[in-house]
């Protein structure tokens, strides 16, 4: 759960084509990347008019995501924070049998990989499972990463005249996430298992701008609006690219899992349990939400044969954020809740191997989001128009597809293979996130 990953929304906007003399920083955190490339410390304006204390013009000049940066952060940390965990479920499942006095396998196939299934592993039973996952996030709503637009306004815009310049962006974002997930599980009784997930994170996001002037209310005078660059006319530049990039690691949020079994009819079964997620990962680094989260869920499964079909659904309720609210001044907002539901089914191919099926839906519920849409800048100069950023707030379901295999080589020991496709352009998105682990029975 600590995938965030978290992050998730701060990768949005990264740069992608280059321009003279590049400006480079490091933000304090990660999740202040973004205001400190497009705030007053990072991309900066000049102009002729010096004021008394020394500053530049290159406060009038503003964006739709610097005054509206809470949605965007808000957006990205919510989808990097709520990265797919595998389940901490064994694969070997075992019920104790009076009459022989042995406990006994419950299912012939090793079981689902980023679902679960109803089944317990057995009283005293214990399992180990230690696993890795690779977000490299592709696109934002169905845009390519490395080529998000934003366009900076000046202030007082209605005015006219100079004010009608603008600053076009080019951004290309490159981010990433590697999660190492280890997960105890154990057998409380023969119907009740707890479980314990400890994510390690490591999460590397760099941004690119290529920013260009666009004269529109000043023409051929460069000497208003500029960059400073010694190779142009007079150093009055019209292109400059500016970037950040930082990776952080440590351990992730921490996730209690008790599940127990209400339900077993000859080969059908239900549980219903609770997922509790502890915000010890660094939110200010995108290692973790920053909040407590709490997740009920229940459980549908059944064995026939060599097939195990099963269905799971979950309501994730999170609590506050500064990732939702303003990792600058420390001001806390909601991170968005979610429905998980998902469905699938393992099949053992053979005693020693098992393949596997799911997917998994997740809706972000009221969630700030992002668009891309046309505006039109008339200026005494010329009119032009350019593709900018939109924020909004609004449900929406992220749709993927996994595929994996699970292992036998030798006793209780099990290899895992696992890769999940996204299938929907909603939010941020990884194509192809692929997943190797081993587990252990005790």
């Amino acid at each position: 759960m600590s995938r965030v990953v978290p992050i998730v929304l701060l990768m949005l906007l990264a740069a992608a084509p280059t321009a003279a003399q590049p400006a480079t920083s490091t933000p304090p955190t990660l999740a202040q990347m973004f205001q400190e490339l497009f705030g007053p410390n990072g991309l900066v304006v000049n102009s002729e008019d010096v004021l008394p204390d020394g500053s530049t013009h290159s406060a009038h000049f503003n964006a739709g995501f610097q005054s509206n940066f809470t949605q965007f952060n808000t957006a990205l940390a919510g989808q990097l924070t709520s990265l797919p965990l595998p389940s901490p479920a064994s694969g070997f499942t075992y019920s104790f049998d009076a009459a022989t006095g042995t406990f006994v396998r419950t299912t012939r196939s090793f079981g689902p990989i980023l679902s679960d299934r109803a089944e317990t592993i057995g009283r005293g039973r214990m399992a180990f499972g230690y696993n890795f996952q690779h977000f490299s996030f592709d696109q934002l709503e169905g845009r390519d990463l490395s080529r998000i637009p934003a366009v900076f306004t000046h202030d007082d815009l209605e005015l006219g005249g100079g004010r009608t310049d603008v600053v076009t962006t080019r951004n290309s974002i490159r981010a990433s996430v590697g999660q190492w997930t280890g997960a105890l599980t154990y057998g409380v009784t023969d119907r009740l298992d707890i479980a314990l997930a400890v994510p390690v994170i490591h999460t590397v996001l760099s941004v690119t701008s290529a920013a260009t002037i666009e004269r529109i209310g000043t023409g051929e005078a460069r000497d208003i609006h500029f960059f400073r660059d010694p190779d142009a006319p007079g150093g009055f530049g019209s292109n400059r690219t500016f970037s950040s990039s930082g990776s952080a690691s440590g351990i992730g949020d921490l996730i209690l899992r008790v599940k127990g079994s209400v339900m077993r009819e000859g080969p059908r079964a239900l549980a219903v349990g609770l997922d509790a997620r502890m915000p010890t990962g660094d939110e200010r680094n995108l290692l973790g939400a920053g909040a407590y989260g709490f997740r009920p869920f229940v459980i549908y499964s059944a064995s026939y044969r060599r097939f195990a079909p099963h269905a799971n659904l979950a309501y994730a309720w999170n609590g506050d954020s500064v990732l939702a609210g303003n990792p600058t001044t420390g001001e806390k907002g909601d991170v968005p809740d979610q429905l998980h539901v998902s469905a699938g089914t393992d099949i053992g191919v053979n005693d020693r191997f098992s393949m596997t099926v799911d997917v998994l839906g997740r809706r972000l519920i009221d969630s700030p989001r992002v668009f891309f849409e046309p505006r039109t800048f008339v200026g005494p100069v010329r009119t032009e128009t350019f593709e900018d950023l939109v924020f909004g707030r609004g449900s929406f379901w992220s749709t993927s597809v996994a595929v994996g295999f699970k292992a036998n080589p030798v006793g209780r020991l099990l290899i895992d293979f696992n890769l999940r496709f996204s299938v929907q352009d909603n939010g941020l998105t990884d194509r192809v996130t692929p997943l190797v682990g081993i587990e252990y029975g005790f």
